[in-house]
């Protein structure tokens, strides 16, 4: 009986001493950003070929397909809020191209003008392309892009310090598909607003 009595104290006790414990952080990989996004993290690959370092990209937010947003959002507006619904649209590419075609200029137009009445507004142009090609032609390729679509924004006026711009090559897709359709959502310059 005092046996028993002490095997019931012990264990008792033990787990008194472990409900406090907290359960060790897991180390696993955030994954990616958005859904159909490629975390280059999980796949096991650089991004670069064999051999190379691993490039670290911060995750790019969700490409929205913005509504009929017009006019300054009201000041309160997180960050956030206005990129969920952005009033900036993305621009679009052909295969292997850097080329603004006239839907793209015309795109371009109307984000100027958002830019134009929101002057307080800093903006992230992002280069993207599909998943042909090795990782650092996409990644010039999308420079290339980001850069075609911030000069064009300066050339309409607005100021060259209110435009960064990043490239992510082929690492985050808007679209994972394997084909035309998802491809051409993957060619693209998306505008992020950074500050405002």
């Amino acid at each position: 009986m005092k046996r028993q009595l002490l095997l019931t104290l012990a264990l008792a006790a033990g787990l008194t001493a472990c409900a406090g414990k907290t359960p060790p952080a897991t180390t696993s990989s955030p994954g990616p950003a958005f859904p159909g996004a490629v975390d280059p993290a999980a796949s096991g690959t650089s991004g670069a070929g064999s051999g190379s370092a691993t490039r670290v990209l911060p995750p790019p937010p969700p490409m929205t397909n913005p509504g009929s947003v017009t006019g300054s959002p009201v000041a309160s507006t997180s960050i956030d809020a206005i990129n969920d619904n952005s009033p900036l649209k993305p621009v679009f590419f052909l295969y292997d191209s850097d080329t603004l075609d006239d839907e793209a200029r015309k795109v371009l137009t109307e984000n100027a003008a958002v830019l134009k009445s929101n002057t307080g507004w800093t903006i992230t142009v992002e280069g993207h392309c599909d998943e042909r090609g090795t990782a650092e032609y996409n990644l010039a390729l999308g420079d290339r892009r980001a850069l075609a679509a911030r000069d064009y924004l300066v050339s309409l006026g607005v100021p060259a310090d209110r435009l960064s711009t990043v490239s992510y090559g082929k690492e985050f897709p808007f679209d994972a598909g394997h084909q035309e359709s998802s491809w051409s959502q993957n060619r693209r310059a998306h505008f992020l607003l950074t500050a405002k």
